[in-house]
């Protein structure tokens, strides 16, 4: 993007600034804009760092509760988790980078998560990630690409996960073939902090210097944010340059040296150098206290020879801080840097002038308003409309004759039902040995809180299929779903983070597809309590005009209030009675079993009736604080035959089960609302009377015992069973290497 030939025009047009954009550019300036200030405006105004197009519909999002100590808006959100501390989470996405570049790319999305959550004080404790491909079984071109993506993703979480010592604790790996042209990598980290020592992205105290900390900045990641909000074609190979390269064991240092520093009254504010490095970084901060800034950017520290002012504003060079310090405590912070042989300088200092004045040896080369670029980015109001497909969805008929046990052996070895320990198994999910429930043990993951007597409940949660067929209610079910998998470990849900992936917003349909999604999330936190407290928009997740589907992915967290009795998912003795808790129906729109059967991706969605989700969490949460349960897993995907399944094969024990139906399929039906749990003979009495008292939907389902799997009319071997849950997917994966 040189400016050598290009007119205004040309170059506003080649930073993705629309004409009209352009205009409000100048009349902001009230003169023309150079070359770094184009540069600003298109990292600030991009889809990825101003959601332009998708604030008008977050606004109404509920935000506030009496546990939440910070909402959206700063670098993550922060709930009270009591005994004096606070869990601090954020979950955002790497998908373009990813896509791009596999290994950098979510390695990188990990390390920038990781930076968001210690800013703030808290030392983080738990990664998860949720990351979607096209299929990868067979021979064909996408088969072989998304083998390789998944593979190099992998490689990459675990990689820089693995280096800072914090443990991925859970997470979901999926499959649809809307990913083929975008794959999709969501990745949320977990931090703990006293409540009270919350750090925030201030600048502000005329005079207060501004510094520079963590690596050099190179060229890596130049332009990230505006690819990041701009579709993909086919030439996707000249984009590698605009991703950035990680450094774990930097970034480890970083984040000591980070949190040495909170313990000392050095600062006012500290922010994370993410998308648009730091213009965003400079920019958030200044406009959060509507403050001005100087900076002096060939004081920062480069390890490039030849770099530009638009160079050092523009770079996603990654670990990188900046810190706006209290004046006079500049050779502390400079010392504590420096022990962790981090670079450290003094950049510039805070003004009253409401401006960013940017100088180069001396010379000023940009000046620019902060609060319009940071505060008062163009809102759009882009058309929607309701997607053609939706027209006749829910007309197909389940009507050919397929046996259970047929249709039970096709989705038991689907490569979104089997065991990911292919995964998983590359990321250190025990260090810091507070994992209780970690990945592969089914539903959420929970963390002992070793301060306390307390644990964390987490799950990560979209089913895209019921998002694609009825966007609002699918994105109500993703909530409720991560709900319900925090319930099923004996935790309370407390709030959500999300990441809002979705196709190109100049695409009325999809617009319409965010905006009924948004809806769904709003009405799905208000009812059930779960407050929104941050999260990330994707959108562009486009190649060729081919969109993925609505994919408002959906991180929820709960507090357990005794480490000591946290859910297992897997069934655990022989003898022990299995219940269904909730109601089935003959529902099968989006479900597994009509993708699989049918080879479509149709159907009416699941009813969503709120208050029988909040009885399950009551009846499961309280069951479980009377030492009532001894397990208990959701059923969602391929309803209750596979959940049953899962929780054989993991508990190694086989279970003996029999359900009246109205329909002998419906033991494969997506009912939202439902979970099996598992109970001590000698509790089924109080249980009953606790489910009773609850007045939820309570049946007998059979026992475990034996080794196999029997099912109404299904019947399988436990040692066949297992080879496929726990083998296939090393097979698929591995089969070319």
């Amino acid at each position: 993007m040189q400016n050598k030939d290009m007119n205004l025009e040309e170059l506003a047009l080649a930073h993705s600034l629309t004409l009209e954009e352009l205009d409000n550019i100048k009349e902001i300036l009230g003169r023309e804009p150079n070359y770094v200030e184009i540069g600003i405006f298109s990292a600030m105004w991009s889809e990825h760092c101003s959601y332009k197009s998708s604030k008008k519909y977050l606004n109404g999002f509920p935000t506030k509760a009496p546990w939440v100590i910070q909402g959206p808006g700063e670098n993550a959100g922060v709930i009270d988790i009591g005994d004096g501390y606070a869990a601090v989470f954020k979950m955002e996405s790497h998908n373009h980078p990813s896509f791009i570049e596999p290994y950098q790319g979510a390695a990188t999305g990990v390390g920038g998560i990781l930076r968001d959550v210690f800013t703030m004080g808290a030392r983080p404790i738990a990664n998860m990630n949720s990351i979607r491909f096209a299929g990868i079984e067979g021979d064909s071109e996408i088969a072989q690409k998304h083998r390789f993506l998944l593979r190099g993703v992998v490689s990459g979480i675990g990689g820089y996960g693995n280096c800072m010592g914090v443990p991925t604790i859970g997470g979901e790996t999926t499959f649809e073939e809307c990913y083929a042209g975008n794959n999709l990598v969501n990745a949320f980290t977990l931090g703990l902090a006293k409540a009270d020592e919350i750090f925030l992205g201030l600048a502000e105290g005329v005079g207060n210097p501004v510094m520079y900390v963590g690596s050099k900045t190179g060229r890596d990641g130049l332009g990230g944010a505006v690819m990041s909000s701009a579709s993909f074609t086919e030439d996707n190979e000249s984009k590698r340059p605009t991703v950035q390269v990680g450094d774990p064991f930097t970034e480890k240092l970083l984040l000591e040296a980070c949190l040495e520093l909170f313990k000392a009254d050095l600062i006012i504010g500290i922010q994370d150098m993410g998308a648009a490095g730091l213009t965003s970084s400079s920019f958030e901060m200044a406009g959060r206290s509507e403050s001005g800034m100087i900076m002096h950017l060939d004081k920062v520290p480069a390890r490039e020879e030849g770099m530009t002012p638009y160079d050092f504003m523009l770079s996603e060079s990654q670990e990188r801080m900046l810190i706006c310090a209290k004046k006079g405590s500049e050779q502390a912070i400079i010392d504590i840097f420096e022990k962790w042989e981090l670079d450290v300088a003094v950049i510039g200092e805070v003004t009253n002038t409401g401006n960013m004045e940017l100088f180069w040896h001396g010379e000023k080369c940009a000046e620019v308003p902060v609060q319009p670029v940071s505060e008062q980015a163009p809102i759009l109001d882009r058309p929607v409309a309701k997607p053609a497909y939706l027209d006749g969805l829910d007309e197909i008929k389940l009507d050919r004759e397929i046996s259970n046990q047929a249709a039970f052996d096709d989705l038991f070895s689907d490569m979104e039902v089997v065991d990911k320990s292919w995964v998983y198994s590359q990321y250190d999910s025990m260090v810091q040995t507070n994992t209780i429930k970690g990945p592969g043990s089914l539903d959420g993951s929970s963390i002992r809180i070793k301060e306390t007597d307390k644990a964390l409940a987490m799950s990560a949660d979209c089913n895209t299929r019921l998002c694609y067929i009825d966007p609002e209610l699918g994105a109500a079910a993703a909530v409720m779903e991560s709900g319900r998998n925090v319930a099923m470990s004996g935790a309370t849900p407390k709030a959500i983070t999300d990441c809002l992936n979705f196709g190109n917003p100049e695409n009325p349909e999809v617009m319409w597809q965010f905006a009924a999604s948004c809806e769904g999330i709003k009405t799905a936190c208000k009812e059930l309590d779960t407050p929104v407290i941050g999260g990330n928009v994707s959108l562009y997740n486009e190649t060729n005009g081919v969109g993925v589907f609505p994919t408002p992915s959906i991180a929820m967290v709960g507090v357990n209030d005794d480490a000591n009795k946290v859910l297992p998912s897997c069934v655990q003795n022989e003898g022990n009675v299995l219940y269904i808790l909730g109601d089935t129906k003959s529902e099968f729109g989006g479900s597994l079993y009509m993708k699989k059967m049918y080879s479509v991706v149709a159907g009416s969605h699941p009813e969503v009736n709120y208050t029988n989700e909040l009885k399950l969490w009551d009846t499961v949460i309280e069951a479980n604080k009377s030492s009532l349960l001894e397990a208990a897993k959701d059923v969602n995907v391929g309803g209750i035959a596979i959940a049953l399944a899962k929780m054989a094969v993991v508990g190694k024990l086989g279970v003996e089960a029999s359900i009246s139906l109205d329909d002998s399929k419906d033991i494969f039906s997506e009912s939202l609302s439902r979970a099996i749990v598992e109970v001590k003979p000698e509790n089924c009495a109080a249980f009953e009377k606790l489910a009773d008292s609850k007045n939820i939907d309570c049946s007998r389902l059979g026992l475990v015992q034996g080794d196999k799997i029997s099912i109404n009319d299904i019947y399988k071997e436990l040692d066949a069973a297992s080879d496929t849950y726990f083998n296939k997917f090393k097979r698929v994966i591995e089969q070319d290497l």
